[in-house]
């Protein structure tokens, strides 16, 4: 079946497995918390010792992973084996064959970064019919600050609609990026607290003061003098503020 990210981690979350997962797309974020998910919730430590076996496209083919994932587990419900950069392996269709007949005991997680699968191939088909097929899309830089505000949300915080633009302009649509800034704040502020644009400067370093939100109140009100300091601090930090993007 086609899931969603929530669907998916409510089923891990309610020990719903399935045998084959593949999880592919452009933005790496969602695929990471997916896999983590299942590596971190399905065996207990004891039990991942001879149960749960991680591998790597460059290091693997096709054959390689469907010999491992035939294996049976040992004093334990499941095997898992979480394949990463699965990109990577050229002979990658060739999992069609064991996803069309999976072992019901194994979980077998393909982490396919970076850009979709082709759709259209065998091994997504099947994994459609017979496991979970999720497509991890970026998510466009008009909706972040809303997501960041979510994000916020589930971790027991709030945000002002400021702070979330800040971060969304400065961050841009790098989930990862996002995230390990918000934590940073998460570990220095009581829970419940709400982050503002004092917050974010103080703890990340986004200055309230430079940044394409101010650029964009500078120019809307016609401020050329504080338009033109902006864009000169964004062209002296080309690296955290790319001009380019500004423009």
């Amino acid at each position: 079946m086609a899931a969603s990210f929530e669907k998916i981690q409510a089923d891990i979350k309610n020990r719903i497995f399935h045998p084959v997962y593949l999880l592919s797309g452009e933005e790496p974020y969602f695929i990471d918390q997916i896999s983590d998910a299942i590596e971190n919730g399905v065996l207990t430590e004891d039990e991942k010792g001879f149960n749960q076996t991680i591998l790597y496209g460059r290091d693997v083919d096709a054959r390689a992973i469907v010999d491992q994932a035939k294996r049976y587990p040992m004093m334990a419900s499941h095997q898992v084996v979480i394949v990463k950069e699965a990109q990577e392996i050229k002979t990658i269709d060739e999992l069609s064959a064991y996803a069309d007949k999976p072992l019901s005991s194994t979980i077998l997680v393909i982490c396919y970064k970076y850009k979709k699968y082709d759709k259209r191939k065998s091994l997504a088909k099947i994994v459609e019919k017979k496991g979970v097929f999720f497509d991890s899309a970026k998510t466009r830089d008009e909706k972040m600050p809303a997501w960041i505000t979510e994000h916020v949300g589930k971790e027991g915080y709030s945000i002002s609609p400021k702070a979330a633009a800040i971060m969304a302009d400065y961050l841009g649509n790098d989930l990862s990026k996002v995230v390990n800034e918000l934590s940073k704040l998460y570990i220095s502020i009581p829970k419940g607290s709400q982050i503002t644009d004092k917050i974010i400067e103080d703890n990340i370093g986004i200055s309230k003061d430079y940044n394409i939100f101010e650029l964009q109140n500078a120019l809307g009100t016609r401020n050329i003098v504080k338009a033109n300091r902006i864009i000169a601090y964004f062209a002296s930090n080309p690296k955290d503020n790319p001009l380019i993007k500004t423009i």
